[in-house]
């Protein structure tokens, strides 16, 4: 359960990029890069809560390991897709319901951080966060 606690972002690398080809505009570029996300992470066995708190919204989700559901990224961008436990690694596999196209987000406990990286049309971004 090494996920479980709160984490408040510290640093971004390559995110203005990655939402830039997410299709994100350069405003909400500008605002998404200095969100002050936290996340708050509370796993039993296979079932997650998770809680993602920012500047722009709060938002309570619930899944289990394996199992599709829907989410909405914070510009409105809508997924489909499941996490699944790879090691010691989140990894999830989403499909973007405008274009059909995938996304792959993966959370995994680096030291004393939480790192969270996405890959989009070959594009890498990461999001760094610290317990808080």
């Amino acid at each position: 359960m090494a996920f479980n606690g709160t984490w408040k972002i510290e640093r971004n690398e390559n995110y203005d990029k990655f939402m830039e080809v997410m299709g994100v505009n350069i405003m909400k570029r500008k605002l998404g890069a200095h969100d002050n996300l936290k996340i708050t992470i509370q796993q039993d066995g296979n079932k997650f809560t998770v809680k993602e708190s920012s500047n722009f919204r709060t938002l309570d989700i619930e899944f289990n390991l394996g199992v599709n559901f829907e989410y909405s990224l914070a510009d409105g961008t809508e997924l489909a897709g499941s996490w699944n436990m790879e090691g010691n690694k989140l990894v999830g596999t989403f499909t973007r319901k405008d274009n059909g196209k995938a996304l792959t987000a993966y959370r995994e406990i680096v030291g004393d951080e939480l790192v969270q990286t996405y890959v989009y049309e070959g594009v890498e971004a990461k999001r760094i966060f610290k317990r808080g």
